[in-house]
């Protein structure tokens, strides 16, 4: 469940974004949080096709200020994209607030007609060819594992030879099929961008316990010092952490971080559990996909107190907490020490006569 900051639609913005929807005659609608409240400030009517009125927003968009974009699509017009737009230069607050709104808006002014997102941290995620790279990333076929492209083989090569049959329900719906939480686009999205510069930044992710599905909380630039009070520390989350470090052979690592403050929800805390292995899994075919400039830690973090979340812990929980001149590979074996010896099992105890 994604942690919400209570902010509202006005009414201003619910009669125009009503009005729109009855005339289909607005384009964009640009909404800011002002006064503890979501209202329109700028408004675009349909001139030509999305992408070429998608050209004229980029001057309503501002390099250090987060906004909402409402548009309307063409194809059918009946149907929105939600646009969340924090820029990288935003400030921490106002990317966490955007970040913790996002979703009261959309469900404030139904969420029936709002059939897509996108998530923008430049002008540049909003040109007509970034959103035509969105839609083919959306409409591209998930990438398959190494099991599930053998099955995918063997169902093709028996549809060449006329053999229909392809085995009972149940091995159909199990056998090859990734196992785990269903994912919104601007999670899969901000995963992605997380490894494409090498500086600190932080992705939080949240289980919508309706859908089981995981959703984006925040993605901030985050330093080591400012982690533990990024973290949420009355709810479960999933954390990913592009950390930049000295003691990491590519400068860096993505850490995996499960948190689980004591005073959740038991129903909250069994499911976050069960499901923290499949979407590390998900976590790394995504930063392999994108070319992430480091390398995910093999090694999965848990916490059940954020506050305790710092430097030394990372250090600790990645074996870097050696010498200051001994590099840590990524599977958290150091390349200057030898290998212990294993613990020898103690003789047993003199057989009675």
């Amino acid at each position: 469940m994604a942690t919400t900051s209570g902010i509202g639609v006005s009414p201003e913005l619910t009669k125009a974004f009503s009005d729109a929807v009855e005339t289909k005659n607005v384009r964009f609608f640009k909404v800011i949080i002002q006064d503890e409240s979501l209202v329109p400030v700028d408004s675009l009517p349909v001139t030509d096709s999305f992408n070429e009125d998608l050209v004229q927003l980029q001057e309503y968009l501002e390099d250090r200020e987060p906004c909402y974009i409402l548009a309307r699509l063409d194809d059918p017009p009946s149907e929105w994209l939600a646009i969340s737009y924090v820029p990288n230069f935003a400030n921490v607050r106002d990317k966490t607030l955007y970040a913790s709104t996002r979703s009261s808006l959309t469900k404030s002014l139904g969420s029936t007609v709002f059939t897509d997102s996108l998530f923008a941290i430049s002008k540049e995620d909003l040109t007509p060819e970034a959103y035509e790279a969105h839609k083919r990333h959306k409409a591209a076929p998930k990438p398959l594992s190494a099991q599930e492209q053998e099955m995918a083989n063997i169902k093709a090569a028996e549809r060449e030879a006329g053999n229909s049959y392809e085995g009972s329900n149940a091995r159909k719906n199990h056998i090859g099929q990734r196992v785990g939480l269903s994912w919104s686009s601007e999670a899969e999205d901000a995963v992605k961008a997380l490894g494409s510069r090498n500086d600190s930044r932080i992705v939080i992710l949240k289980i919508e316990p309706s859908t089981e599905s995981l959703e984006l909380d925040s993605f901030v630039d985050v330093t080591v010092d400012s982690l533990s009070s990024s973290i949420p520390s009355d709810q479960p989350s999933y954390v990913l952490y592009a950390w930049a470090n000295p003691y990491s052979q590519a400068g860096g690592d993505v850490v995996f971080i499960y948190s689980c403050p004591t005073t959740s929800p038991v129903r909250y805390r069994m499911l976050y559990s069960s499901a923290a292995v499949s979407t590390y899994l998900a976590v790394k075919e995504f930063l392999m996909e994108s070319g992430s400039a480091f390398p995910l830690a093999t090694k999965r973090l848990e916490t059940s107190d954020p506050a305790e979340l710092d430097e030394s812990f990372l250090k600790a929980g990645l074996n870097h907490d050696g010498p200051a001149d001994t590099i840590s590979n990524n599977n958290g074996a150091r390349e200057d020490y030898p290998a212990k010896p294993s613990f020898a099992k103690p003789k047993g105890p003199a057989r009675r006569r």
